[in-house]
C-alpha cells in the first residue's frame, strides 16, 4: 500500500516520525509532504525525514486561512494526482484531507482537540476518524463525523513516542551552550498560538506569567515562540530570557526541564507523559483529555493572578514517565486497519 503522511504543524514530526517504521516494516510505502510553518520542515530534516514542502501558513486572518487551505489544497491534489496513493494520514491536515477527498484518495485523520473549529470540514472528508477515548461522542457528531468511520485509542497520541523514552545525556552539552547549568532551575514556556483558528481572544494571565518569570534570579527561561513574529515580540519584551535560534529536541528538553509552562496543548501532554511538572494557562476552551490529566494528578491549571503568584518553581526530583506503551500498537493497527 502507499501511504501518503501530511505534515502541517510541528508535533506532527515525532508523532509520524514514530509510526512510519512500523508502516514500512509492514510492507507499506511512505511518502512524505510537509507545510512551512512553526520549524515542521527544519524538525522533520532532524528526524531524517525528506518531505515534499508545499505550502505556508495562511496568516492570522480567518480570510487568509481560507484562502491558503484552499490554495495548498489545490497544490497537494496537484503534487498526488499520479502518484497512485492507496492511503492519506494526517492529524488534521485539512488541506490534504481535502485533496485526498478530491482525487478519491482513502484518508484517515486523528485529531484530539475538540474544539477546533475546521473539525466540520476534517470529520465530513474523512473516510476514518481516530480520536482520544476522551474525546466526547457530542462534539463528534457536531462536526459530522458518523459513528461507523469514529475509531477511538486509549492514551494521547503523545505516548506513541514518549512510552520508551529514554534521555540522551549528550542533550546537557545543548543546554550548556544556550548558558544552563545541570544545576539550574530550567523552565520551559510556550506562548500561545495567536494565529490559530481556536485562538480568537486574548490571554492576558499569559503576559503576567512572563513578567514574573523574567523577575526571577534563581531559574533561567526557555522560551519557544510559535513564528518569527513572536519572536521578536519576545526578545524586545524580555530580553533576559534564552529563546534558542534553532529548534531543540522536543522530548530531550522537556526530560531535562524542572516546570513545563504551556499556552498550548502538545507540549504540556508530551510533559505528562514523561512525568515532568507541567502547568497550562491556555485561556480557551479546555480539551477533554487535558482535564482528565489534571484528574489523574499529571497537569495543573493556572486561570488567575494568585495561581500565578504561588507558582513553584523548583528543581524536580526526576521523572515519573507514564509509560503507557500501548498506544503505539493501537494507533497503527487503527490507523492501517479496516
Amino acid at each position: 500500500m502507499r501511504i501518503w503522511i501530511d505534515l502541517a504543524n510541528s508535533p506532527h514530526v515525532p508523532f509520524f516520525r514514530a509510526l512510519i517504521p512500523e508502516f514500512t516494516a509492514r510492507g507499506n510505502q511512505v511518502e512524505i509532504t510537509a507545510r512551512d510553518f512553526a520549524q515542521t520542515v527544519e524538525l522533520a530534516a532532524k528526524a531524517g525525514m525528506t518531505p515534499h514542502v508545499i505550502g505556508r501558513h495562511g496568516g492570522g486572518s480567518i480570510t487568509g486561512k481560507a484562502g491558503n487551505l484552499v490554495g495548498r489544497a489545490a497544490a497537494l491534489r496537484k503534487w498526488a494526482r499520479d502518484r497512485g496513493f492507496d492511503l492519506a494520514v494526517s492529524h488534521n491536515s485539512y488541506a490534504q484531507i481535502a485533496a485526498a477527498a478530491a482525487l478519491g484518495i482513502k484518508t484517515v485523520t486523528l485529531m484530539d482537540y475538540e474544539h477546533q473549529p475546521a473539525n466540520h470540514l476534517a470529520f465530513r472528508l474523512a473516510s476514518r476518524v481516530i480520536v482520544p477515548h476522551a474525546f466526547p461522542a457530542a462534539e463528534l457528531r457536531k462536526y459530522g463525523a458518523s459513528l461507523r468511520k469514529v475509531k477511538r485509542y486509549e492514551g494521547t497520541k503523545e505516548d506513541v513516542y514518549l512510552a520508551d523514552f529514554s534521555p540522551d545525556r549528550s542533550f546537557a552539552d545543548v543546554l550548556r551552550k544556550l548558558g544552563v547549568a545541570s544545576e539550574d532551575v530550567l523552565v520551559v514556556v510556550r506562548p500561545p498560538a495567536r494565529e490559530a483558528l481556536y485562538h480568537r481572544f486574548e490571554n492576558e494571565l499569559f503576559d503576567e506569567l512572563l513578567a514574573r518569570l523574567s523577575s526571577r534570579d534563581d531559574a533561567k527561561i526557555i522560551l519557544l515562540p510559535r513564528s518569527d513574529a513572536q519572536r521578536a515580540e519576545y526578545e524586545t519584551r524580555w530580553p533576559n530570557m534564552i529563546i534558542p535560534r534553532e529548534a531543540l529536541d522536543g522530548a530531550n528538553l522537556i526530560a531535562a526541564t524542572d516546570l513545563v509552562v504551556s499556552a498550548g496543548g502538545t507540549m504540556n501532554r508530551e510533559a505528562a507523559a514523561l512525568g515532568v511538572p507541567a502547568v497550562s494557562i491556555y485561556a480557551g476552551q479546555w480539551a477533554a483529555i487535558d482535564q482528565e490529566l489534571v484528574r489523574e494528578g499529571r497537569l495543573q491549571r493556572i486561570s488567575s493572578r494568585e495561581e500565578i503568584e504561588s507558582l513553584r518553581i523548583v528543581k524536580k526530583s526526576g521523572l515519573n514517565p507514564r509509560r503507557a506503551s500501548h498506544v503505539y500498537n493501537e494507533i497503527v493497527g487503527l490507523v492501517l486497519g479496516g
